[in-house]
């Protein structure tokens, strides 16, 4: 069951950075790779992925979590969702 909540968390974080990513002219992009770095999401992207997280998956993200290595790839961004769903 944990794998089968996994994909579906990971498929939806990829759908939701994926509709961003395309207004951006980018294609593809995998779940390893550095969102940021790769221009795929702006600091005004964040704060809509972020509310997109809270509001998805019912979590508190605090300022302080809102950081590049918690966001940097659609892995990352999963590993803290199941993080905050755990607690």
């Amino acid at each position: 069951m944990a794998i089968e909540q996994s994909a579906t968390i990971r498929d939806q974080v990829r759908e939701f950075i994926q509709d961003i990513a395309n207004s951006k002219g980018v294609s593809s992009f995998s779940d390893q790779e550095s969102l940021i770095e790769n221009g795929i999401v702006d600091s005004l992207s964040i704060f809509r992925l972020v509310s997109f997280l809270e509001d998805k998956f019912r979590i508190r993200i605090a300022d302080e979590e809102i950081s590049n290595d918690n966001l940097r790839s659609i892995e990352m961004i999963e590993q803290l969702i199941l993080s905050k769903q755990n607690k």
